[in-house]
């Protein structure tokens, strides 16, 4: 007998049967590595919201609000990472919140320098234990979120962002674009930023309500592994 099949027989005898059987469906499965699934929570997602509160003299401020919709995925330690790609050439003058990991080149700007003049900034949030002043509402958890079933009032993430040279107004304003959120696990794939109804927004106490100058929202869906990887981590069991 040829040696090699010999050893391949003694290998395969050793996976367990349920190790077999599953990967057998895995190879029969029509998923790839593109498509964003998770059969516990077909319907489960990511929501950011892009809040447009106050014009500025070149730009806006904004509020970036993420909620966890899915049901028992949550986002632990090392927490999220947010980015995108201006539409065109914008700056981040300051930040609350949250921070990006790189400032880029602002070199041309002389006395007041930007948080960040990257054309693909990317965003993390701020610590526990983070300044008062440095803070916002559900901000400064390190990333880490809750999931909407478990905890939905620890399943929300904000910062604000100040941005520059991005129109002042609704018709000049671009929403920005290739959106990326990274998380432990598999990852996400994010759509396209859609401009919808400006929020609203209820006061403390109840008696006023007021709306966001213009808003866009993005949904992003887990990333579903691929079945090459999945294989290669049931055959190293």
């Amino acid at each position: 007998m040829d040696p090699s099949s010999s050893l391949l027989t003694v290998s395969i005898t050793k996976i367990p049967t349920f190790i077999i059987s599953l990967i057998f469906l895995i190879s029969c499965s029509t998923f790839t590595s593109t498509e964003a699934y998770d059969a516990l929570d077909p319907n489960g997602n990511i929501t950011i919201k892009w809040d447009v509160i106050q014009w500025t003299a070149d730009g806006y401020v904004g509020v970036v609000t993420m909620y966890n919709f899915q049901k028992y995925r949550r986002i632990q330690s090392p927490g999220w990472t947010l980015g995108w790609t201006w539409a065109k050439k914008e700056v981040i003058w300051t930040m609350m919140g949250a921070q990006t990991t790189e400032q880029g080149d602002c070199s041309k700007f002389k006395g007041n320098v930007p948080h960040c003049c990257k054309k693909n900034p990317t965003v993390v949030d701020l610590l526990p234990g983070t300044p008062y002043n440095q803070q916002i509402a559900h901000c400064c958890k390190g990333g880490v979120m809750s999931s909407w079933a478990q905890d939905p009032a620890n399943a929300v993430s904000s910062f604000q962002v100040s941005v520059g040279a991005a129109g002042t107004t609704n018709k000049t304003v671009r929403v920005p674009k290739n959106i990326t959120l990274k998380a432990p696990g598999p990852g996400y794939t994010c759509g396209p930023a859609k401009i919808v109804r400006p929020t609203a927004f209820l006061s403390a106490d109840r008696r006023r309500v007021t709306q966001a100058l213009m808003t866009w929202n993005i949904t992003c869906t887990l990333l579903k592994t691929s079945n090459s990887s999945l294989l290669r981590r049931l055959l190293l069991l």
